[in-house]
């Protein structure tokens, strides 16, 4: 990455700018575009408390400017939105603080049980996977479904002996890679406000490295995290495809197998080059009942209007307050950015210079300069 990319993306200078906007008006994508690429993630619609010292606050923006470089790099480079998206989500698969991978919430059983999706708005096709619990990436899991299956989602058993087939070209880990103190104390809370019992420590982790639990309600998810956790990214490219990635831990104390609408194609995500791509975090009965990702892209096809008003009408009309949110970007790289919850993990850039990274209402970060 040049070094001007790296100092607007990990310094992050506080000056506002205007990002792409699409006219809404049906016009041929390649003619209506105003940036050659863009790009946008969140880390879930469950956010810390606003009270939280600032330096803890730093951490979270620190961890999603550097997974917006990633993709921000890749798309100057003019790989595909399809690569961007699916680095992105390892990246944030591999830092605890999300809900996903390592760092992902626990069942009602204390394991770690993994969804993932991915999609290409060139052509439709999509791979995902759920309840999987040794896969270090899940998303490189779920694009390989995509490419080497017939198939669109791979489960459990089913998902890993898949994995086991390709080799070492899946990252495989012990189960107990995932857990992470904070996760099991969230956990605890859980199970205690249902007065069940807690499960036994998950087997190669001992008594002696649980750290005690932190007492400082600044430093705890909020109960939406609970709830909300996911990862996601979406991606215009410079070849004018779309594509979109969704990974997560899923609900913290769930139970029977349960899968939200990460790795359901339609509900928590969805990519489709005539339209736009859509990543969701939220609560995935709702995303699932309502077709979220989808509703989005019709809503711009059949009423013919922007981005941001379809993804307005779906999160603030059809959702109820604190289902979630969603990040978006259109054929013509509009990026939306859309919640009905306390916040949501949030980082986008374009080719133009839009540069943010946010958690509430407003942007924590803001930066602009050509690139």
């Amino acid at each position: 990455m040049n070094r001007a990319c790296v100092a607007i993306v990990l310094a992050c200078v506080l000056v506002p700018l205007m990002g792409c906007r699409a006219s809404g008006d049906g016009a041929d994508a390649a003619a209506a575009r105003t940036c050659e690429w863009a790009i946008v993630l969140h880390g879930g619609a469950g956010v810390i408390d606003k009270s939280t010292p600032p330096e803890r606050v730093r951490e979270y923006t620190d961890s999603l400017a550097r997974a917006l470089a990633i993709g921000v790099e890749m798309l100057e480079a003019g790989r595909s939105a399809l690569d961007a998206v699916e680095a992105v989500v390892m990246t944030l698969e591999d830092d605890e603080k999300f809900n996903a991978g390592r760092g992902a919430v626990f069942t009602a059983e204390g394991r770690n049980e993994l969804d993932a999706s991915i999609m290409d708005g060139a052509t439709l096709k999509c791979g995902a996977v759920a309840g999987v619990t040794t896969i270090k990436n899940p998303i490189r899991l779920a694009r390989r479904v995509m490419e080497m299956t017939r198939h669109i989602i791979l489960s459990r058993e089913g998902a890993e002996a898949f994995a086991s087939s390709l080799g070492p070209d899946i990252a495989r880990v012990d189960p107990a890679y995932f857990f992470t103190t904070r996760r099991w104390r969230v956990l605890e809370e859980v199970l205690k406000e249902r007065n069940e019992p807690m499960p036994a420590l998950p087997k190669g982790v001992s008594l002696s490295a649980v750290e005690p639990a932190d007492t400082d309600p600044r430093h705890r998810d909020t109960p939406a995290g609970v709830t909300f956790g996911t990862v996601g990214c979406v991606a215009l490219d410079r070849a004018g495809n779309l594509a979109a990635a969704t990974s997560t831990g899923g609900m913290s104390g769930k139970r029977w197998a349960r899968i939200g609408d990460s790795p359901i194609i339609g509900a928590g995500n969805y990519a489709n080059n005539a339209s736009c791509a859509v990543s969701g975090t939220g609560t995935g009965e709702e995303f699932i009942r309502h077709g979220v990702a989808r509703d989005i892209s019709d809503r711009m096809l059949y009423k013919r209007i922007s981005l941001a008003q379809a993804a307005n009408e779906v999160v603030h009309g059809v959702l109820k307050p604190d289902d979630g949110g969603i990040i978006a970007v259109s054929r013509t790289g509009e990026i939306a950015m859309v919640f009905n919850s306390d916040g949501m993990f949030r980082a986008a850039a374009d080719s133009r210079g839009r540069l943010e990274v946010g958690i509430w209402e407003r942007p924590e970060m803001q930066a602009s300069g050509g690139r």
